[in-house]
């Protein structure tokens, strides 16, 4: 009797099977005119929308009745525009030194506060800063470092107008201590002038051995922002100064000259004048230094590069429609049987379609985006319009941004064309999702913080991604997705956007191995 082992199956090569499925969907996908021509369409939107917007976007300012361009804001180390305002009292320090001084008081006034706006006031805005600093020179957006005290947020140490380190919390008197060793500053606090506590030290690459070295005052403006009709939000700007006095003044190191006075910043009114010039007055080794403005990097006054891509908006509606196509049309004309037949492994079918139709958005989002950006900007700013500069690495992040945010909608619509089998349910299914809670957060027409919520849990979280100028704590400013800031930081919002396309993808591929189809 003989007895015959039972033949073992062949094992099947899963990553060649995918491959060709995988084929089998592009195929599919670029043989479909519509389906190609709308990515065409998706493409050619981002660009065209971007001139269009930007050849009827002028700006420029008036001088005597002579309309000039605006003037640009300085830049900072790292290209950034900043705010680079204030009352400076200084010599030249050579080489290594440091200041110490005993800030005595800080007092201020603030024009016209809510909620009747008719008067001025004393008081200091959180921002107001006096303090001590070493700076590269008196060149707008040139390097420095200053230990301050402000009004609400305690003593700081700052440098190069985007780093900030907090100190000990309260108000004046506060003894206040800068130090110079070659290219790096430490700043230090202290209550009495004998024990001292270090606050930071930070490294200023490139600094020349002859600096500035003194006491400074600035106040920035005084924000408020107010309901206005239809939601929207009307934000008012009011001018502010501060007023420190210092005492107990000791510079050490080889300081050169008399104490000169520097309104840095100051603006020139039309008749020649100034606007709220700041001042200093010495008498007995007690200094009084008033100021307005602000050392900080700048959050608005510009265009932000993101605003070259709004096309981006109208482009996600086509990819949506494509995407559930992609699915939908299979059910309708009952051709997923034979796709099913052909790879009788459902989930790899979806992974195939889910990679052919996210891979293909991807790379027309890109093309578009990266023709769109530069392209916007260059027209913008030949008609007049100041772009906030970002780095290279930045734009690159917005534009890879763009292109992966239509790509993963593209992937959550494919995920609900399974889900809902009618085109129409699963688009516009899509579209609440996704564009709807996007277009409610921004438009002004709901209250702040539940704009915020919705771009928190919602799939337009990956609106974030798109954000150039980040949100600063040390500046004051109207930080509301109506003015093109989001709750979550860029890639953190694309990761929301990939949960929701995951899970649908996981809910999309439980139903394929369940029906029968």
């Amino acid at each position: 009797m003989t007895v015959t082992a039972p033949r073992r199956p062949e094992a099947r090569p899963a990553r060649a099977g995918f491959g060709r499925t995988l084929r089998a969907e592009w195929t599919k996908f670029r043989t479909v005119r519509g389906w190609v021509l709308g990515l065409v369409v998706a493409a050619l939107t981002v660009p065209l929308l971007a001139v269009v917007s930007a050849a009827g976007s002028h700006s420029s300012c008036d001088r005597n009745g002579v309309e000039i361009v605006c003037p640009e804001p300085p830049l900072g180390p790292d290209g950034r525009a900043v705010r680079d305002k204030f009352f400076f009292v200084h010599r030249t320090l050579d080489g290594d030194g440091s200041i110490a001084v005993r800030l005595a008081s800080m007092s201020g006034v603030i024009t016209y506060p809510p909620p009747d706006h008719d008067r001025i006031e004393p008081g200091l805005v959180p921002w107001a800063k006096a303090g001590v600093i070493v700076k590269e020179g008196t060149e707008q957006g040139s390097s420095y470092a200053a230990v301050m005290a402000t009004g609400r947020h305690g003593v700081r140490m700052q440098y190069d107008y985007t780093e900030d380190v907090a100190g000990r919390a309260g108000p004046a008197p506060r003894w206040l201590r800068l130090s110079r060793a070659g290219d790096t500053l430490t700043g230090y606090e202290s209550a009495d002038g004998r024990q001292w506590t270090e606050i930071a030290a930070a490294r200023l690459p490139g600094l020349p051995a002859r600096v500035e070295i003194g006491m400074f005052a600035a106040s920035p403006g005084d924000l408020s922002v107010e309901q206005g009709g239809l939601g929207g939000l009307v934000e008012q700007v009011r001018f502010t100064e501060t007023t420190a006095v210092f005492d107990q003044v000791k510079v050490e190191g080889a300081a050169s000259g008399e104490w000169r006075h520097t309104d840095l910043g100051a603006t020139p009114d039309l008749d020649a004048g100034i606007h709220h010039p700041g001042s200093a007055a010495e008498a007995g080794g007690t200094f009084t230094v008033t100021g307005s403005g602000d050392i900080a990097p700048l959050a608005d006054g510009g265009m932000a590069v993101e605003l070259t891509l709004t096309g981006a908006l109208f482009a996600l509606v086509v990819v949506i429609v494509v995407a559930v196509l992609f699915m939908t049309v299979e059910y309708r004309r009952g051709l997923i049987r034979t796709t099913l037949a052909a790879s009788p492994r459902r989930g790899r079918v979806l992974a195939a379609k889910a990679v052919v139709i996210g891979a293909a958005v991807f790379a027309t989002g890109l093309a578009a985006c990266a023709v769109a950006l530069p392209v916007g900007k260059r027209l913008l700013r030949g008609n007049g319009n100041y772009m906030l500069p970002v780095p290279a690495l930045t734009e690159l992040r917005v534009i890879v941004g763009v292109a992966a945010l239509l790509a993963v909608a593209a992937v959550l619509a494919l995920a609900l064309g399974v889900l809902f089998r009618r085109s129409a349910a699963a688009v516009v299914t899509a579209l609440a999702l996704i564009l709807l809670p996007h277009v409610l957060a921004t438009a002004s027409v709901l209250p702040v913080e539940l704009s915020r919520w919705l771009l928190r849990v919602t799939p337009a979280a990956g609106f974030a991604v798109q954000q150039s100028i980040p949100e600063y704590p040390q500046v004051l400013d109207l930080y509301v997705p109506q003015a093109g800031y989001y709750p979550l930081p860029p890639w953190a919002g694309l990761g929301v956007l990939c949960g929701y396309a995951a899970l649908a993808l996981a809910l999309a591929a439980v139903k394929l191995n369940r029906s029968d189809s």
